[in-house]
């Protein structure tokens, strides 16, 4: 008889770890009360990239007029259009994770699951309540986003990370409370389709949580922008005024807009899982005592995604799913936290993944770090593109690489090379013998290399 697998949660760590566990010979259920993809598909990560691919166009747009010769009249964004060609895009992936499920026979349930004791389920859906037994169990249920109670005077003006994919207009104004990833990204969107945007931080920088030399890359090409920054601030209290949100900062500072994007992180609530049923507590942060390595909790319960508490990433998410399904079948696997990649999709894009020289040193690590920047590379200046840089880190004894940092064109994509590297332990003497073509931005990485 196949192992019984119970997933709950069908976002990007649910639906990797259901079909690995079928790759392995489990017999899964799927219990997700909503669509398939969770929020990373639906109204996240690939949604974000869609309408930031076509604030990119407009840029792009825009600078014709300096190779033109009468100046091309510029083009006016249609808000509905992106929006469809996005919902488009979503629509089609969405679909295929169902045909995944089907060729793999994975059962999806649609429903809210809670647990009765360590090896069953309470289902609630359209049809009803059942229960379902597990020999195994993967919690993916994913987080929420936060927006503080300051806020909740204006609440209907108020988006967050999810809902603001559903804005039926374009703003004159908005102000983005939290300047991490998810801001950035909208205050590049929304300056991109002419949008004036105010960013509060209550941190006195952006993206507190990446390196400094990526931040102030991002802060310079958002300062041209227009956007107006009010950093080691908070938002104390709120109004709405002449069908405008009025922000009032802690500082008295009041700011006026047509709408707000609430961008200060997620928060994992798992109260109507009721998993002390099952022996398990938790946080806001997420599940208590998940091994950061095994992702297991218990004998037979693992974690993935967010509600491990160890990443707020997707691609982090599907790992643990795989590594996760993949310990409960029998083939034993390690997550590994300081191999994941981070990529913020800005212009420039900015993205890293392992140690930066701090990290490693706080580690007891002796590194050292060398910088290539991007004003000397052939590919950059050929695409108008001179901002940025790439920094690699390594020990300095055994020059085993240790992280790496890219700021400009396609950082999201070059991050790649390091991510292999460091997962086959490389060393920068091997690394410096890979040939990049020429011309590309990734030849830095050899500049670097040689500094």
């Amino acid at each position: 008889m196949s192992l019984k697998l119970a997933v709950i949660g069908a976002g990007p760590a649910g639906y990797p770890a259901a079909l690995t566990a079928a790759r392995l010979g489990a017999e899964v259920s799927v219990i997700e009360p909503s669509a398939l993809g969770g929020v990373c598909l639906n109204s996240g990560c690939i949604p974000s990239k869609s309408l930031l691919d076509a604030a990119h166009r407009f840029d792009a747009g825009k600078s014709l007029a300096a190779l033109s010769q009468d100046g091309p009249a510029a083009p006016i964004p249609d808000w509905s259009k992106i929006r469809a060609r996005q919902q488009a895009v979503t629509a089609k992936l969405t679909g295929g994770i169902g045909v995944l499920f089907r060729q793999a026979r994975v059962e999806w349930i649609k429903a809210a699951a809670s647990f009765l004791d360590e090896h069953t389920l309470r289902l609630q859906g359209q049809d009803g309540e059942k229960t379902l037994s597990f020999d195994s169990v993967i919690i993916a249920s994913g987080t929420t986003a936060f927006v503080p109670p300051s806020l909740d005077k204006i609440r209907a003006r108020v988006y967050d990370n999810s809902t603001i994919f559903g804005i039926e207009r374009l703003p004159q104004t908005l102000t983005i409370v939290g300047g991490g990833v998810i801001g950035c990204e909208f205050a590049t969107l929304m300056t991109s389709l002419g949008v004036h945007v105010h960013m509060v931080e209550m941190q006195p920088r952006l993206l507190p949580n990446m390196d400094e030399s990526l931040s102030r890359v991002v802060l310079q090409n958002l300062q041209k922008r227009g956007v107006q920054f009010f950093f080691g601030k908070k938002a104390a209290d709120a109004r709405t005024e002449s069908e405008q949100a009025v922000l009032i900062l802690d500082d008295g500072t009041e700011l006026r807009s047509d709408a707000v994007l609430a961008a200060i992180g997620r928060q994992c609530d798992l109260t109507s899982m009721h998993p002390e049923n099952a022996g398990l507590s938790w946080t806001r942060k997420g599940l208590e005592g998940v091994n950061p390595h095994t992702l297991q909790i218990k004998e037979h319960i693992y974690a993935a995604g967010d509600v491990t508490g160890l990443s707020l990433l997707a691609h982090a998410a599907s790992r643990q799913g795989e590594v996760a399904a993949a310990n409960i079948c029998g083939r034993p696997a390690e997550y590994n936290n300081d191999l994941i990649p981070s990529a913020v999709y800005t212009t420039p894009e900015i993205a890293s993944v392992g140690l930066t020289r701090a990290q490693a040193q706080q580690r007891g690590l002796e590194a050292r770090s060398r910088k290539a920047f991007l004003m000397a590379n052939g590919r950059a200046l050929t695409m108008d593109a001179p901002e940025g840089f790439i920094e690699i880190v390594s020990d300095k004894t055994s020059g085993k690489l240790l992280g790496a940092s890219v700021a400009g064109p396609n950082a999201s994509e070059i991050i790649g090379s390091f991510c292999v590297a460091l997962t086959a332990g490389m060393t920068d003497e091997q690394l410096k013998k890979v040939v990049f073509p020429h011309p590309s931005v990734a030849e830095s990485i050899t500049d670097a290399l040689n500094k």
